[in-house]
Order: structure tokens, then C-alpha cells, then sequence
């Protein structure tokens, strides 16, 4: 009977595992899938590659935290480790079905606090530390992305905008006796190089998903001393895979699509601070959102963009106009950039609207609505099936 709730067990582990792979990879690779920079195959195996990377080595911090640290180990029974992943894969498909980027770090957090709470295990310490840390991450994502659109990006954008030209990036040159790449028609060195940094942001992007959602898949069976640390992060590692080579092609075109008025150097600005959060703070072992810290950047990013026209004392008095919105960052740079107060609001007009308010309001209920329920429905269900060990 145990080997049959192992293999269940287990089972449930790929599940949430495989769902993570479908929502993260297209979170990563959607802007490098939809801008033509790689296809979804090859998305997929570096995707993979680099979640087992993180995994391996920062995303051990989390497993500790969510599989010992928040409640004991002891308290992982084989039944409990399936009850929590259950609640787990719950919160994923809840916000799936809504169209809300997937929290699976607090879902996680919140059905393990249920666990501790059911049986008076819960450590508060701990938990109290991370929610801090919840805190903290989305507005230090909004602000980076804030500082970044207002002083920085229009200066980055007339520099550094990413163009692409028509025809493949690279072609193999026969004339010689050995065939070697060379620049493919219209593809210049400036090209070349920014396709590969957009390939490298996203690998760190992979990195810092492995680093902070291999424990929600396997820190229960870590914790309960079901796997040991390794086969976990190999076994969450194979369900993210499979993930990210069959649903998130779907995810990835859908990524892909959205942020078409998002335009290349936005995305890669907002992937590396969202990917620094993220690996920074599974370094010390918080469970966090890339969704969180993404959304975040966005939001600030468009923000940023949207109030130069506004001087910084025009801010603190509230003398903006009412009708600015952050899809502002899609406004094309001038040949002269204007100083902060001197930009004009029809400079400002995007096409569409990347982030509006109610969105936003929207995300942050999710990410407060999903936890909490997770904690509701996990203490409910380990009060009425008390099948949890002890301490």
C-alpha cells in the first residue's frame, strides 16, 4: 500500500510539475518564441536544461524552506505530501482557468501553512519572513521598472532598439573549402549580437524559474523523506520538461502574441530584474512569483515611461494628466530625447494598452485570493483527515 501512494505521490509531483513547465516557459521564451529569435523545440530543451540548473543548485534552499522549515519534516506523511500537492496543482489550474499569471510559490507556501496549522506545527517565524518578502519583491519590481522607464529607457531605446531583418540570422557560407557561418542578407553584427543576448536573458530567465518552482513541485516528498534532494529536483526537472515541450507551445505563442506592443528591449529589461528577484531571493530560500515580479516590472516600467512628461515636483503635488497610461512604453524614441517635464503626452500614446488598472487589481487579488485559499482548503482538509505525522 505505501509503494501505491509513493507511485501517487509522485504522480502528483509531475502534475504540479507540469503545469509549472507550461506556464514558466512561456514566461520565458514567449518574447524570444514570438519575436522569431528561436523556435519552440529549442525553447523547450533549453528551458529544461537551465530549470535543472537553477534547481540543482539555488532552487535547494527552497526545497529546505518549503520541505522542513515552514512545518517539521516529520509532518510529510506520504497522504499529507499528496493533500498538499493536490491543493497545490488546485491553485494553478484556478488561476489558469482565470487567465491570472500562476503564483505557484504562495499557492505552495499557503497549502503547506494549512498543513502547519491543522497540526499545530506551523512555524510563524518562518512564514511571517516570506510574507515580508511577498512584500518587498513586487515593489521592488515596480520601482526598478519605474526608475528604468523614466530616466533610463527612452536614452536605452535610442541607443540600444532592437530591429530585426528579414531572412534567417546566419547562413553557411560554401564558397570555401570548408563551409563556415556568415551574417545572413540584411542581418547586421549589432543583430547578431542582440538575438544572442535576448537567448542569454532568457536562459537566466529558465535559471531563476528552476531556482524558485522545483520545490513546489517536490519539496512535500523531499520534506517527508519520500525522495531524496537529488531525484527531486531530477524528477520536478523531467515534469517541467514535459511541460515545456508540449503545453507551452501554447503559452508560448500566447506570450508571444501579448506582448507584441511590448517591444524587445521592454521584455529584456523586465526579464532580467524579474529573473534577479527571483534568483536572488531563492538564494536565500524564499519561495517567490517570477509571475509576480514580472507583472510588477511591467506595470512600473510603463509607468516610468508614462510621467516624463511630469517633473518630480509635478509628481509629488499629483500634477499628472489624468488620462496617462503605462502603455506608453510602446512610444517610439526620437532622434533627440526630451528631459524629464519636457515630453509632450502625445509622445507618449502607444497602440494598445499593455497593463490597465483593473488588471492589475485583478493580479494582486489573485495573489492574495489564491494563498489564502490554499491555506483555508489544506486546514480544512488535514482537521477532518488527520493523517499528518508528528513532530
Amino acid at each position: 500500500m505505501v509503494s501505491v501512494l509513493l507511485v501517487l505521490g509522485m504522480l502528483a509531483a509531475v502534475f504540479v510539475g507540469f503545469n509549472i513547465g507550461g506556464s514558466s516557459t512561456g514566461v520565458a521564451w514567449g518574447p524570444s518564441v514570438g519575436a522569431k529569435i528561436i523556435n519552440k523545440t529549442a525553447a523547450a530543451a533549453l528551458m529544461t536544461f537551465f530549470v535543472f540548473l537553477g534547481g540543482w543548485t539555488v532552487g535547494r534552499n527552497v526545497i529546505d524552506t518549503l520541505g522542513g522549515d515552514i512545518v517539521p519534516q516529520t509532518i510529510f506523511t506520504i497522504e499529507a505530501s499528496i493533500i498538499v500537492l493536490f491543493f497545490i496543482g488546485l491553485g494553478m489550474m484556478v488561476a489558469n482557468v482565470y487567465g491570472v499569471p500562476v503564483s505557484t510559490s504562495m499557492t505552495a507556501v499557503g497549502a503547506i501553512s494549512g498543513l502547519g496549522l491543522a497540526t499545530g506545527q506551523l512555524d510563524m517565524a518562518v512564514l511571517g519572513g516570506i510574507v515580508i518578502w511577498w512584500l518587498v519583491a513586487p515593489i521592488t519590481g515596480f520601482w526598478c521598472g519605474a526608475v528604468v522607464g523614466r530616466y533610463l529607457y527612452p536614452h536605452l531605446d535610442r541607443r540600444f532598439a532592437l530591429e530585426q531583418s528579414e531572412g534567417p540570422l546566419l547562413v553557411l557560407d560554401r564558397t570555401g573549402a570548408v563551409p563556415k557561418p556568415t551574417l545572413g542578407p540584411g542581418t547586421t553584427s549589432r543583430e547578431l549580437i542582440s538575438t544572442v543576448v535576448v537567448v542569454l536573458i532568457a536562459c537566466y530567465m529558465a535559471f531563476s524559474a528552476g531556482a524558485s518552482n522545483v520545490a513546489n513541485a517536490v519539496a512535500p516528498l523531499v520534506g517527508g523523506g519520500l525522495v531524496g534532494v537529488e531525484g527531486g529536483v531530477v524528477l520536478a526537472t523531467v515534469a517541467i520538461g514535459l511541460g515545456a515541450f508540449t503545453i507551452a507551445r501554447r503559452t508560448m505563442d500566447s506570450v508571444g502574441n501579448d506582448l507584441t506592443a511590448l517591444p524587445l528591449l521592454a521584455a529584456m529589461i523586465v526579464m532580467i530584474v524579474a529573473a534577479s528577484i527571483t534568483t536572488v531571493l531563492s538564494w536565500i530560500g524564499i519561495p517567490i512569483s517570477l509571475a509576480m515580479a514580472t507583472v510588477m516590472c511591467i506595470v512600473g516600467l510603463g509607468w516610468g515611461r508614462a510621467t516624463r512628461q511630469a517633473t518630480a515636483r509635478d509628481l509629488v503635488r499629483g500634477d499628472l494628466a489624468s488620462d496617462i497610461s503605462v502603455d506608453a512604453i510602446t512610444a517610439e524614441t526620437t532622434e533627440e530625447v526630451p528631459r524629464v517635464g519636457e515630453e509632450r503626452p502625445e509622445d507618449l500614446r502607444g497602440v494598445e494598452q499593455l497593463f490597465d488598472g483593473s488588471a492589475v487589481i485583478r493580479f494582486v487579488s489573485f495573489w492574495i485570493i489564491g494563498p489564502s485559499m490554499a491555506t483555508i482548503l489544506s486546514y480544512l482538509a488535514f482537521v477532518l483527515l488527520p493523517i499528518a505525522g508528528t513532530p
